[in-house]
């Protein structure tokens, strides 16, 4: 079968198929704009937590319509920093969308990245119980919102979540509809009919570097795995985890901590079937993306809140091949960032 863009329709679902190399690189003509980055702490709702918010942005611009500001949250182990603003070939999502005229933002749940890390960290994980859950993390979100409408003087605010980050983007839609122009969820997790892909026990987990590499080269046809996923991206990519965290960074050997609360969650929510929002309560356009090879949220569940997503004034859904739950880590991930760009700029 010869190799190239193969798009399948089917109502609303569109299937991207292999894409030719060369068109791994970032957009033309933007590549030069000038960027300004700022770093915020933000007070969360919760006292005595501050949440990390990095902005990038194009330079000199102060003033920004609702439709050009954006906030991207992390899944359940990584902070956001380390998949929306690292640079592998390609360049940084944040910067991506900043050269593009957007206001662009992540924020970190506590507990993660240069977020607050409660004392519960400084402990053994067998000393405290569970934190940073669900609705801690969509607190954390909220928080983040509200900080940056009131900063840009706008009403709105587009919201991009991964993974775990998916059901926070998607639980403070659902309540806030009002606020939210547009919502994409990337690897969307839902309801689970197989076993959790991530556990622990306590207050928070430690991932070792060779225990990462495993997990996120699932799915990859083992001859593949180095073309799809090349190891010197993921040691640039374990070793800026370790940056967030230099308690973990100094363990011998390194890890990284990550808090047990979605743990938690898995196991009274997701595993039982359930799920912290109705996909029904989204009235605002969404977009659905997730890769083909993805074993941490399968196809399913993307399928199950596309079907039960009946308000949202413009769904769709798309499936890109040839990658992982990490596929914005992967050779193909300037699919992944053009596609939800396109879907923003609308």
């Amino acid at each position: 079968m010869m190799r190239g863009l193969e798009v399948f329709k089917v109502g609303l679902l569109i299937v991207i198929g292999a894409i030719a190399a060369g068109c791994a690189g970032p957009g033309g003509g933007m590549d030069n704009q000038a960027l300004e980055t700022e770093t915020l702490m933000v007070p969360s709702s919760d006292p005595g937590i501050q949440l990390h918010v990095r902005n990038k942005r194009p330079a000199g611009v102060t003033r920004f319509d609702p439709s050009k500001v954006v906030l991207f949250v992390h899944g359940a182990t990584y902070p956001a920093e380390t998949g929306f603003d690292i640079d592998l070939p390609g360049g940084s999502w944040l910067e991506y969308a900043a050269r593009r005229g957007f206001d662009a933002y992540l924020v970190d749940v506590r507990g993660y990245g240069r977020s607050t890390r409660p004392a519960a960290m400084s402990a053994p994980a067998s000393a405290n119980p569970p934190f940073a859950d669900t609705a801690d993390a969509v607190r954390d979100v909220g928080a983040a919102v509200d900080a940056i409408l009131k900063r840009r003087g706008v009403g709105q605010i587009n919201l991009v979540g991964w993974s775990w980050g998916t059901a926070i983007m998607g639980t403070y839609t659902a309540a806030n509809n009002a606020k939210v122009r547009r919502l994409v969820l990337y690897a969307p997790l839902y309801a689970m009919k197989d076993s959790p892909p991530i556990s622990g026990q306590g207050a928070y987990r430690a991932v070792q570097r060779e225990p990462a590499r495993q997990r996120g080269i699932r799915g990859i046809p083992a001859a593949r795995v180095e073309e799809i996923s090349p190891r010197a991206w993921f040691d640039k990519w374990f070793d800026a985890n370790l940056a967030t965290d230099p308690a973990g960074a100094a363990q011998a050997p390194p890890v990284v901590r990550a808090p047990n609360g979605v743990i938690k969650d898995i196991g009274e929510i997701w595993a039982k079937g359930r799920s912290p929002y109705d996909p029904a309560d989204i009235r605002v356009p969404t977009l659905l993306i997730i890769a083909e090879w993805d074993q941490d949220t399968p196809l399913y569940m993307a399928q199950d809140v596309f079907a039960k997503m009946t308000n949202s004034p413009d769904k769709r859904f798309i499936v890109l091949g040839e990658g992982t739950h990490a596929i914005v880590l992967e050779k193909n991930r300037m699919r992944l960032i053009r596609e939800v760009q396109q879907f923003l700029e609308e």
